[in-house]
């Protein structure tokens, strides 16, 4: 018998394992992410990703089509949405939670 684990779950376990991320509710539902107080992002389910980025490097990643404008503030260049839609999204879920730990981590330091 296989078990598929769901993609929220591999990802919080994943992140959970990273220095000193610590999750807990978010807004809306969310399972928010943090290093030292700072979210580093959130979950919506098995769907959604979000996070928020410097504006050069969020046009970057949009560029690229690694994100798409946060469904709340699509005008924004900052927050940003990384669906959800099977497996094959995780790795690059868990990329871009990457980018925001590190910044997280510099912004810590200083």
């Amino acid at each position: 018998m296989t078990t598929t684990q769901a993609p929220s779950a591999r990802i919080t376990a994943e992140l959970l394992r990273w220095p000193g991320v610590e999750s807990g509710p978010g807004r809306f539902g969310a399972t928010a992410f943090s290093v030292s107080n700072r979210e580093i992002g959130h979950l919506h389910g098995d769907h959604a990703a979000h996070f928020s980025f410097p504006r050069s490097q969020w046009r970057e990643l949009l560029a690229e089509g690694r994100i798409e404008p946060h469904p709340v503030f699509p005008d924004r260049e900052g927050p940003a949405a990384r669906r959800i839609a099977g497996d094959g999204d995780i790795d690059d879920v868990l990329a871009l939670f990457r980018l925001s730990y590190e910044r997280a981590l510099l912004r810590g330091q200083a």
